[in-house]
């Protein structure tokens, strides 16, 4: 999922710049940085993921490097995998995995899911 790719390196080097990455493009505090995924208002910036809560951040801080980039997909992505769930997670030493999981997808199937994703939770 490219849309989410670019959310990593965005992340990456928020990090090296020892700032947080947050989801909020009005956010103006110099700690914090914007990755790109969401509009002002929240919604996400690819039509590809649910439009509203379709991206998720969590973990990230000042103070801890982990964390993880949650795409729920929906809005105009097929309707066998419109709430499949993607997460790449990111350990502290910078290694990044990705995890597929159906979801509310009901016309899943495993073929589905992208090179170098597994189908765990993460």
């Amino acid at each position: 999922m490219g849309e989410l790719a670019a959310g990593k390196t965005a992340v990456d080097a928020a990090l090296f710049e020892g700032k947080e990455p947050v989801l909020d493009a009005g956010n103006t505090a110099t700690s914090k940085e914007d990755i790109g995924l969401t509009s002002t208002g929240g919604k996400a910036r690819s039509n590809l993921l649910k439009e509203t809560g379709g991206v998720v951040l969590a973990g990230f801080s000042a103070t801890s490097s982990a964390g993880t980039i949650t795409g729920t997909l929906g809005n105009r992505a097929n309707k066998d995998i419109s709430g499949a769930i993607i997460t790449q997670k990111r350990a502290n030493d910078g290694v990044w995995t990705c995890h597929v999981q159906q979801g509310t997808a009901t016309g899943w199937k495993d073929k589905f899911i992208p090179t170098g994703c597994t189908n765990t939770a993460p």
